[in-house]
C-alpha cells in the first residue's frame, strides 16, 4: 500500500532553515507528481510546493517563493523541502502528498515551529 513518511521537522528561530524529507513506498514513485502541504493552527491545509514526476517543473505558493525549494530523488523514492529564511507564519504541520490511482495519499505530517 502507499506510504508516505515525513521527517525533519522541529523548532527553529526566525530566519533559520530546515530540510524536510518524505520517504515514499507502495507505488511507482518516479511516475507521479509529489507535493508538500501544510496546515497551521486554526488554518486550512494549503498547498506549499509541487514537483512533477521527473523534477522538470516546480511550483510554489506565493508565500514561500524564493525561500523554499522542493526536490526529489527518484532512485531513492524521496522528496524534500528545503526551507530557508523561516518566519513565524511558516509554523505548521507539513504533509507529503501524492495522487495515485484516483486517490489522495498523505503522510502523518511533521511539525515545524518557528519561534524565538
Amino acid at each position: 500500500q502507499v506510504q508516505l513518511v515525513e521527517s525533519g521537522g522541529g523548532l527553529v528561530p526566525p530566519g533559520g532553515s530546515l530540510r524536510l524529507s518524505c520517504a515514499a513506498s507502495g507505488f511507482n514513485f518516479r511516475n507521479y507528481h509529489m507535493r508538500w502541504y501544510r496546515q497551521g493552527p486554526g488554518k486550512e491545509r494549503e498547498l506549499v510546493a509541487t514537483i512533477t514526476y521527473d523534477g522538470s517543473k516546480l511550483d510554489y505558493a506565493d508565500s514561500v517563493k524564493g525561500r523554499f525549494t522542493i526536490s526529489r530523488d527518484n532512485p531513492e523514492n524521496m522528496v524534500y523541502l528545503q526551507m530557508n529564511v523561516l518566519k513565524p507564519e511558516d509554523t505548521a504541520t507539513y504533509y507529503c502528498h501524492t495522487h495515485y490511482l484516483a486517490a489522495d495519499y498523505w503522510g502523518q505530517g511533521t511539525q515545524v515551529t518557528v519561534s524565538s
